[in-house]
């Protein structure tokens, strides 16, 4: 069993989601700034467009990833019909109402929304350690969203238009977790490719303006970045910590795109930022020093996804042996042991 394999899961899973939430964060004032004037389902169809086409370069052979099932399809239309219709449709909406730091910030409610979630779909377990990080998080962007109404910006046809969006997004990230062993690259690129198609019709039929040609291709690059790489290392967090932490690290991407915002001239920031900020800051660091660590039992399980032989869990052999992650069927016997574990696809049991 690998010690450096088993010893940080959960900051594995939280610079992952990190990274997703860097990528998605800055994307929230650039849409508001190259979607001005754009109706939001165009802004929509080109933003997942450029998912479709960043996530069809990333996909992999069934040698490395599970593959995408028939089975997956009814999540798959849910996902797109919550994540790539309702819920950027309702941001591109909202975001023409409202400053982009607010907007920014409301999206923290999407780790509460998401953790809920997981707590009742997937009996992910809330230890205290992880419900004080969430408080953080949540207490840093409610912190944010007074400054913004302190000073007189918020809007709030436009706010509740984005409240609407992290709902549905919250929803997508939950059922996302059912597929989140199954090849990222191909999970992005189905959901971008039905979410476009909606979007792209519903332009049409509303008679919404063509864009120019440069700011088509800014919400591409905004929507292959923002959209379909963050959407990629969302999945591999989920994979490597679970839904329910995973969305409330993701909930530092408002943060990230309140400075976006600041450093694209929406000069709001004080000092209930800063504090807003920093109690997100530890919030996030709670998350990534978490171990939790205790005797339990694996039950027999068959499955497919990616994965090595040098976690502890994997313990079937192969002639000759594959280096590095492969991905095939295969079957787990009962095994007792203890080591640092989080709610990964190994790891669902009870507490």
């Amino acid at each position: 069993m690998s010690a450096g394999r088993l010893s940080s899961p959960a900051l594995q899973g939280g610079l992952l989601a990190l990274l997703a939430a860097a990528l998605f964060g800055l994307s929230t004032p650039l849409v508001q700034r190259f979607g001005a004037g754009l109706g939001p389902f165009s802004t929509a169809a080109l933003l997942y467009i450029g998912a479709a086409t960043v996530a069809l370069l990333l996909r992999r052979p069934a040698s490395r990833e599970a593959q995408l099932r028939r089975t997956d399809l009814p999540r798959l239309l849910a996902m797109a019909g919550m994540g790539a219709v309702i819920g950027p449709v309702a941001l591109a909406w909202g975001l023409q109402r409202t400053s982009g730091s607010s907007a920014s910030l409301m999206l923290t409610l999407e780790a509460v929304f998401t953790a809920v979630l997981a707590w009742r779909w997937y009996h992910e377990t809330l230890d205290r350690r992880v419900a004080a990080a969430m408080l953080l998080l949540l207490a840093g962007g409610a912190v944010l969203v007074v400054e913004q109404g302190l000073a007189g910006r918020v809007q709030l046809f436009g706010l509740l238009a984005v409240l609407l969006a992290t709902a549905a997004w919250s929803v997508d990230n939950t059922l996302s977790r059912g597929v989140a062993e199954r090849d990222p690259g191909q999970v992005v690129w189905v959901k971008a490719l039905l979410g476009a198609s909606a979007t792209t019709v519903l332009a049409f039929a509303w008679g919404e303006p063509l864009p120019g040609a440069w700011v088509a291709l800014a919400l591409l690059a905004v929507g292959a970045s923002g959209y379909g790489l963050s959407l990629r290392f969302y999945l591999l967090a989920q994979r490597a910590f679970g839904a329910a932490r995973t969305g409330s690290v993701f909930a530092f991407a408002p943060f990230i795109g309140a400075l976006g915002a600041f450093a694209l001239g929406d000069r709001s920031a004080s000092g209930l930022m800063a504090l807003g900020g920093a109690l997100m800051v530890a919030g996030v660091w709670l998350h990534l020093a978490e171990r939790h660590e205790h005797a339990h039992a694996h039950e027999a399980l068959a499955h497919e996804h990616a994965h090595t032989h040098d976690d502890g869990h994997h313990l079937h052999t192969h002639e000759p042996m594959p280096e590095g992650a492969h991905s095939h069927a295969h079957v787990h016997t009962p095994l007792q042991h203890a080591h640092p574990h989080v709610p990964d696809a190994h790891h669902g049991h009870r507490h």
